[in-house]
């Protein structure tokens, strides 16, 4: 019975419960945002960053990602052009693209996928090989290595089996899927026997992710197999380091270290094998590193990759030969910088990534809540409001005094010409993020990320109305259900303190518990109105007072989001730097627009410091701080006004 309950509340075997895991996913087009905030963003994802990333990337002139197909296809000559991870970065924009078309059934999307999979299936060896920096370079006669430790070859591999798979659930077609699979057992081959050398091919693995989602697609035991292989033999080799996570076994792993994208990329498929095979060794590394990145190694903002470039082992080996450079990286314990923080796009979905494959495997919604600060903080700081300029990199803070130039300064660009990886993992990011609006069991329906929207599967309709995150209080309205008794489970989210919910205008007799799911088991029927109310007062955040760079300052959360101090709110002449946030502050919530956003600010009567000479050092002076009005924006908000001064953590007056 709990069985076919399970089966009425999906819409396709592809997203059901996997066999290790608690929960499972909806259906790829079973959500539509209706109205609200998601609704917003992804009609900018529908209108502006899918149109302009496929002109972006079809314009040789700017961008060879495409270009590189037709080259290595033979529909045109030249040679490769652009950074190796470019292949991935299109299939990428693909998955967006479908998971657009599961939604809208938009013809031109799909005779624009349709075009591009004809290329690159093309573009592919007869033995299944794909990889344009070296199919070009055969194409002009040139001898050259194949399964390059550091080409990003089994990168671009496993977005290609990712897009394949949405491509198939979202069309049905089977173009860009028989790609994959040609591909897949291309790198069956090559690893038949699983060498320590073969894995040390991983760099940035979300070939991992691609190889399960393949399995869960096909059926074909063989891809988790090889999944499960590559992760037994990381760490197997000699020259492994930790920027690549592979110095040392996975299974010995219980810390976060090295580039925050391969780490959290990894972290993610090993969370696809647990899910699938039950590994509890895997698990308790997982759990491990985990608690590691949340208490001592994640921005307030869910932010992952504290340094652009570092050591490790830092402070822990006096042995020269034992230091190695990481880059883009997990820093120690506590290490959070701000103007210099890292914390790029691409980690900051691999976040979520990783918190949602948590969270389907234990039914924790603790991995729900870390998905959700990534979401609404550290992921959309990376787009503009409008959809067409974005950020490599997110800091806490940015100063335009500050004295020397970063590596990824200057404000955000339609094209990130050195790296554009995190442009069309936004796209897919967004076009997809109604995937995480619910979970599914045998015991019902989990309401986990709240926006408008209206759910429809094969026997239970909901149609849900917020304006989350702005205000929390949801309204959901059951439109159709199973005649059986089912479980509407609520997400209280941690953030959250004295939740309310009535069933039919009476309260509900459920416990609310922040950071836990609320339990309503009843028979329900259309028509019936489940209201949960969650207080939603802006606070005030310090952290832990070994972060060293936050020593004194606070941060403003409202719900899920984190505020920040822009320059354009502050009166001409005054500093971020002087602005001081008094304990007692009463921030109230204003309605405000950029462009055509729309977001509640934050209001209140701040401190203004006395200004500093500019000195490295100077004495205090006794001067009395001076009352002055602020205004906070939302930190996904900022950079949107023209070049500015930003800050995530101010000064904190105690009166």
């Amino acid at each position: 019975m709990k069985r076919l309950l399970f089966l009425l509340l999906v819409s396709s075997s592809v997203c059901a419960q996997r066999p290790h895991a608690v929960l499972g996913s909806v259906g790829i087009s079973d959500v539509r945002w209706t109205k609200g905030f998601w609704a917003e963003r992804f009609a900018v994802c529908r209108d502006s960053m899918l149109p302009h990333l496929w002109r972006i990337y079809t314009d040789k002139d700017i961008s060879h990602a495409f270009e590189n197909f037709r080259i290595a296809a033979g529909l045109d000559t030249g040679s490769h052009a652009g950074p190796p991870f470019h292949d991935g970065d299109f299939y990428k924009l693909l998955e967006g693209m479908a998971a657009m078309y599961a939604v809208t059934h938009d013809r031109r999307l799909d005779s624009l996928m349709d075009y591009a999979i004809a290329v690159i299936a093309k573009s592919q060896r007869a033995d299944g090989y794909i990889h344009t920096p070296v199919v070009i370079e055969e194409r002009n006669g040139k001898h050259v290595s194949a399964e390059d430790q550091l080409n990003f070859e089994k990168y671009n591999v496993g977005h290609l089996m990712t897009a394949a798979c949405a491509h198939f659930r979202a069309t049905g077609k089977k173009t860009l899927l028989a790609v994959a699979i040609r591909a897949a057992d291309h790198l069956m081959a090559v690893y038949q026997h699983s060498s320590p050398q073969s894995a040390r091919d991983a760099i940035c693995p979300s070939h991992y992710m691609g190889l399960v989602e393949l399995y869960r697609v096909t059926n074909n035991p063989a891809y988790l197999q090889l999944a499960k292989n590559l992760i037994d033999i990381r760490g197997h080799v000699g020259n492994g380091t930790d920027d690549n996570q592979d110095r040392v076994p996975f299974r010995s792993q219980h810390v976060a270290m090295g580039h925050a994208v391969r780490a959290n990329y990894l972290y993610a498929g090993v969370a696809d094998v647990v899910a699938e095979t039950g590994d509890d060794s895997l698990r308790h590394c997982l759990d491990a590193i985990w608690e590691d990145v949340t208490q001592r190694k994640m921005y307030i903002t869910g932010g992952c990759g504290a340094l652009y470039d570092g050591v490790s082992p830092d402070g822990v080996s006096y042995d020269p030969a034992a230091i190695q450079e990481v880059h883009q990286a997990y820093g120690r314990d506590y290490q959070l910088p701000n103007t210099t923080a890292h914390s790029e796009t691409c980690a900051n979905i691999g976040n979520i990534l990783w918190n949602w494959r948590m969270l389907l495997m234990s039914g924790d919604s603790r991995y729900a809540d870390v998905l959700e600060q990534a979401l609404y903080n550290s992921v959309l700081s990376g787009v503009s409001l409008d959809g067409d300029r974005y950020f490599y990199t997110n800091p806490l803070r940015a100063s335009r005094a500050f004295p020397y130039t970063l590596r990824w300064s200057g404000g955000r660009e339609e094209y990130i010409s050195l790296s554009n990886c995190c442009p069309p993992n936004l796209a897919r990011t967004i076009a997809e993020v109604a995937d995480y609006a619910y979970c599914v069991n045998e015991k019902g329906v989990y309401v986990t990320l709240y926006g408008g929207n209206v759910l429809k599967t094969k026997e239970l309709e909901l149609d849900e109305a917020t304006n989350y995150p702005w205000d929390g209080k949801v309204v959901l309205t059951v439109k159709k259900a199973p005649a059986a008794a089912f479980g509407i489970f609520l997400r209280i989210p941690g953030w959250c303190t004295g939740a309310r919910v009535t069933v039919n205008g009476k309260a509900a007799d459920v416990v609310l518990t922040a950071g836990k799911y609320a339990a309503l088991s009843h028979v329900w029927k259309a028509g019936d109105v489940i209201v949960l109310n969650m207080p939603m007062p802006a606070v005030l955040i310090q952290a832990n007072p070994l972060v060293e760079e936050t020593k004194g300052q606070v941060a403003v959360r409202r719900g899920p989001v984190v505020y920040c101090l822009e320059s354009p709110d502050l009166k001409v002449g005054q500093s971020m730097f002087t602005v001081a946030i008094p304990a007692t502050i009463k921030l109230e919530p204003r309605p405000m627009s950029i462009g055509n956003s729309r977001f509640m600010a934050l209001e209140g009567m701040a401190k203004l410091l006395p200004a500093g000479n500019g000195k490295l050092y100077q004495e205090v002076t006794a001067a009395p701080a001076k009352s002055t009005p602020v205004r906070l924006i939302p930190y996904y908000a900022w950079a949107n006004r023209g070049s500015s001064d930003m800050t995530v953590w101010m000064d904190l007056l105690r009166e």
